[in-house]
């Protein structure tokens, strides 16, 4: 598993099938604690006709954890060091919640992203509640209350093996409490609500109706005030859309990729 280096913190990534096809590379950028489990709705979608890399955030998995604060520049300076290290020189990104503040400030600083679909996050920090999150990462009672609270009722009575599924794989891959808050204080202290202008990359923005993490108003506010931002909702979702209604997101990307010029079959 390839390591990049951003200032002496190791970032471990992975590249689907080792090679880089410029204008065809997509990027995952996670989510609040969680581990690599969550790109697997969108990986498999992608992965093949695309080329995928999938980053271990700093404070997850095998990456270096050094103690916090942590702040969104920093693990977009993370992100630039995989793509450097991997070779990149362009790329779309997929950022999920704090993954989608990554992808905002990384278009922002650096020139190597195409386009960014942001799920499921905000412009600012204080349109976060983090009580959904919350869990001990130990107890496996405590990580399904959170997975439930993240999920629309809909989805939690129709698919319980599912959640139980997602349990198993936060208990192995999420971060602990000392990182977990490290990235929470690091969505707190974002704010780009006043300089959204400045990102002119293409972006859409999916977002589910029933996020109690990020309320559907603050992806409308998002997606308004970039110059090329889309917006997309899809109803009777929470704040884990992209695995709930994963077939409508990812119908979504591919066709927002294409707008963008990236026809993996071209």
């Amino acid at each position: 598993m390839p390591v990049a280096d951003n200032d002496g913190v190791s970032i471990r990534y992975e590249i689907d099938d080792g090679e880089v096809d410029d204008g065809k590379v997509v990027v995952f950028c996670g989510d609040i604690g969680f581990g690599p489990w969550s790109f697997g709705w969108q990986y498999g979608a992608l992965a093949g006709p695309f080329t995928v890399i999938t980053p271990e955030a700093r404070g997850i998995g095998r990456s270096g954890a050094p103690p916090g604060p942590y702040t969104v520049e920093a693990l977009a300076g993370d992100l630039e060091a995989v793509l450097s290290d991997a070779g990149v020189p362009r790329a779309h990104l997929i950022g999920y919640g704090l993954g989608g503040m990554v992808a905002l400030t990384y278009a922002w600083r650096f020139n190597r992203a195409d386009s960014l679909t942001i799920i499921g996050s905000a412009a600012t920090g204080e349109a976060f509640d983090p009580a959904s999150l919350r869990r001990d990462s130990s107890d496996r009672e405590s990580v399904r209350a959170s997975t439930t609270g993240l999920l629309s009722p809909s989805f939690r009575a129709d698919r319980p093996e599912v959640i139980e599924r997602i349990v198993d794989w936060r208990l192995a891959e999420d971060a602990r409490e000392g990182v977990f808050a490290a990235q929470r204080d690091a969505v707190r202290g974002f704010d780009r609500a006043d300089a959204l202008f400045e990102i002119t990359t293409p972006t859409l923005v999916i977002h589910g109706e029933e996020d109690t993490v990020y309320p559907v108003e603050a992806g409308k506010w998002l997606a308004s005030g970039l110059p090329r931002g889309r917006f997309h909702s899809i109803a009777d979702a929470g704040h884990l859309v992209w695995v709930e209604a994963s077939a409508a997101v990812n119908d979504a990307i591919r066709g927002w990729l294409a707008e963008q010029g990236a026809d993996p079959f071209a």
